[in-house]
């Protein structure tokens, strides 16, 4: 088979970055490198003119001396929208510009003589994204020359310390072999493992390693290098979920350093390690082009370890160097990947980012809308089905968007299960809504993966930016806030509103308070007393946790537990729970007569269940506070149930296998069915309140409640009515059979005091 057009365009584009690589990281300053890169640029792009303009001015230019570039005229324009042409003298330039981050803003520009037809002189697609993949290369040098000069300054600054300055010049050596090695284009497991050993002899620590985002799941990560741990360890911490590894968690989900002294005694401390005698633990996110994609840690388990300023730095250093070689050695490969995703057949982010622009930057266009579409159960259809289904189902998804455009449309998988359009001469928002409703509507339709009917909806975010006014980042960003509105409630668009913006930005600090809830242990345990209706006598606790936030005062649940669930939080805040109701109940019993203890209710969140060390954890915390397995009960949500997996199955069992009880939490308000309830090892069913409400009112409520109860007893489950507030309601129940209850008409929500005083009332004096 001959090769296609696309394919040679590929091979070329690739080996032209190549060299770029190549020329670029041999030069041995800024200045050479600047140089290098407007040189080679000029030559791969067969440009008449490049220019690299940095802060405001020219850097180096090549086809042109310095000093006739217009530097003002370029930065000005390039803001007001992507410049097309720059005329000097009598000669007109067609420009294509690639914007330039890190330590220094600027652009890389390339230009070519306007002849008689306008045509030949025009970059395509593909030369812009080369151009931009040039742009990423020289950025990510520049910055490694910064950082080594940065190290060098500062071994320069402590020379009055010698041990510190051996100690900086250590770092500085290190860190060098290890651009060096870069540079040469050494294969990345080689480096990984070259920048762990320098932190582990470095820092002094007994263990160090770099754990890294799974590619097909970013919820979980896995080792990939290490120093000091035992050769069996690196195999066992594969595909392990983000929020289960406490510290390492954490530093990747907030983006931030983490360093915790007294491990053993810190509410995020997972108990595996602590029994491992991990004392001390440190880490530092590590990134991809900015993006977060796993985490460099160091740790102590013979002494503990205060972690000092100059012990961060060097970690941050050691972390920024495995940035830098991730960020080079994927370079090549998104190159590859520039044009067309590879699963889908539809175009990159990097096509759909310049087709974006492109639309925006012609102002006779009027405009352009994107739409931003993320899939809403994926990640459970790929984890029930294996990956194959998902990349099946990931290549269906895409069948049908094409389906749902025109000709001059683009569709792009932009990563994962997100996938964006692009109408590009759209002349305002209600132009894209009728498109975002065919999506909507087509993803609801069943999937048939390998002869099993699979159901997928959609959230879809839209926005519209107008040509000259909004350049493609700007009308991403609107889509991506409008997908995040679109999310809340699911199969649905919305539009973007610029209220938005403060909605994510209450959000984003939301979750930035959450975060240092855990590690200043903010939460605290509610009981509400679960009440025998025959005799009135309380046969058991519902533990709640509350937010005593140190500004907002007290959160209630609903409010903050969402989002600890969609950000991992809720694993270490439900571990904190459980542990804690269970030494609670565990001391209460102490006090009251053999034979009569109380029972302790505890919920478990989906994103919990999902830890293969659930019934260890269970395990952990009836031993460490001597609560008797049959006095816990573990309370699931009904939806909980309906998106079940085998592996919940076996889950369950295993807890249920340790004598805890199972209850169904809100029973009647999802999708309860009797098959549920015999292929679940349930014990419990808990009424919903709304059932509760209208007991005493609504004849058909009575019966429906009756029904419940009457379903319990016939298979056998003990019945909890919740949310019983009035004597009326409570007759009703009684009545009907109904054997426990709970409610404000008994007690609120209790803190331990308070049930204390409820359960063993204080003698008169």
């Amino acid at each position: 088979m001959h090769p296609t057009t696309a394919d040679c365009n590929l091979v070329l584009a690739t080996q032209q970055l190549t060299e770029f690589l190549a020329v670029v990281a041999d030069r041995p300053d800024e200045s050479a490198a600047q140089h290098a890169a407007v040189e080679c640029a000029l030559r791969a792009l067969d440009a008449d003119l490049a220019v690299l303009m940095v802060d405001g001015g020219v850097a180096a230019a090549v086809g042109l001396p310095v000093n006739r570039i217009p530097a003002y005229a370029l930065t000005t324009s390039y803001l007001a929208g992507r410049p097309a042409t720059l005329r000097v003298g009598d000669v007109t330039y067609t420009l294509a510009v690639a914007p330039l981050g890190g330590a220094s803003s600027g652009m890389l520009v390339i230009g070519r003589e306007s002849g008689d037809s306008s045509d030949l002189s025009d970059f395509t697609d593909e030369e812009i994204c080369l151009l931009r993949g040039m742009a990423r290369v020289l950025e990510l040098s520049l910055q490694a020359l910064h950082l080594v000069e940065a190290e060098r300054r500062q071994a320069s600054e402590n020379s009055r310390l010698i041990d510190s300055l051996r100690r900086r010049q250590r770092l500085f050596d290190e860190l060098s072999q290890i651009q060096r090695a870069i540079a040469r284009r050494e294969p990345l497991p080689e480096i990984l493992n070259r920048v762990t050993a320098g932190v582990a002899e470095l820092l002094d620590v007994d263990i160090a390693g770099l754990t890294v985002l799974e590619n097909d799941d970013p919820d979980r990560m896995s080792l990939v290098s290490a120093a000091g741990v035992p050769d069996d360890v690196p195999a066992k911490m594969q595909r392990i979920p983000v929020a289960a590894l406490g510290v390492v968690g954490l530093s990747i989900m907030g983006d931030e350093l983490v360093a915790v002294d007294d491990y053993s005694n810190s509410p995020i401390a997972v108990p595996e390690l602590v029994q491992h005698r991990v004392k001390s633990v440190m880490a530092v996110p590590v990134h991809e082009n900015g993006v977060v994609v796993g985490a460099m840690f160091a740790g102590m388990h013979t002494v503990r370890r205060d972690w000092d300023k100059a012990s961060q730095e060097m970690l941050l250093a050691f972390a920024e160097h495995a940035s830098l070689a991730v960020t080079d050695a994927r370079t090549l490969t998104e190159m590859n990947a520039s044009f067309h995703d590879s699963l889908t057949g539809l175009a990159s982010r990097s096509l759909f980012v310049t087709r974006t622009e492109n639309a925006l930057g012609n102002v006779r266009n009027g405009g352009a809308a994107a739409l931003l579409v993320g899939l809403d159960r994926f990640k459970m259809i790929n984890d029930a089905l294996g990956h194959g289904s998902g990349d099946q189902l990931l290549a269906a998804v895409a069948d049908r968007l094409r389906e749902c455009l025109r000709t001059d449309d683009t569709a792009a998988r932009l990563g994962g299960d997100e996938f964006a359009v692009l109408l590009p001469e759209a002349n305002n928002v209600e132009a894209a809504v009728p498109v975002a409703r065919r999506i909507v509507t087509a993803m609801r339709e069943p999937f048939d993966l390998d002869g099993r009917e699979t159901f997928v909806t959609c959230s879809i975010g839209v926005a519209f930016g107008e040509a000259g006014q909004h350049d493609a980042q700007e009308l991403l960003v609107r889509a991506d806030l409008a997908l995040f509105e679109a999310k809340k409630g699911k199969d649905q668009y919305a539009v973007f509103e610029p209220s938005m913006r403060e909605s994510f930005q209450r959000h984003l600090e939301m979750e930035a308070d959450l975060r240092r809830a855990v590690l200043r242990h903010e939460f605290q345990l509610r009981f509400q007393p679960i009440v025998r209706l025959a005799t009135n006598e309380i046969s058991g606790l519902e533990a709640l946790v509350r937010w005593q936030h140190p500004e907002r005062g007290m959160i209630p649940p609903l409010d903050f537990i969402p989002l600890a669930e969609e950000t991992g939080m809720i694993v270490p805040i439900g571990e904190w729970v459980l542990r804690e109701a269970c030494r609670q109940a565990a001391g209460w019993n102490a006090q009251r007569e053999p034979g009569n203890p109380l029972s302790v209710s505890v919920n478990l969140s989906a994103v919990q269940l999902e830890r293969v060390e659930l019934t260890e954890l269970v395990s952990s915390a009836l031993a460490e506070s001597g609560l008797p397995a049959q006095c816990l009960v573990i309370e699931l949500t009904e939806s909980l149930l309906v998106d079940h997996r085998q592996e919940t199955l076996d889950r369950l069992a295993a807890v249920k296998a340790l004598g805890v009880r199972l209850a169904i939490d809100d029973f009647g308000t999802g999708y309860s069915s009797l098959a549920y309830l015999r292929r679940f090892p349930v014990d419990i069913i808990k009424i919903d309140k709304s059932f509760v409400d209208d007991v005493g009112d609504v004849p058909a409520a009575a019966a429906l409640t009756l029904g419940i109860i009457q379903l319990g007893q016939a298979l056998q489950l003990s019945t909890v009515a919740e949310g019983i507030e009035d004597a009326g309601q409570l007759s009703e129940l009684t009545d009907g059979n109904c054997e426990l209850g709970q409610g404000y008409f008994f007690a609120e929500p209790l803190t331990p005091e308070a049930m204390q005083d409820l359960l063993f009332p204080p003698t008169a004096a």
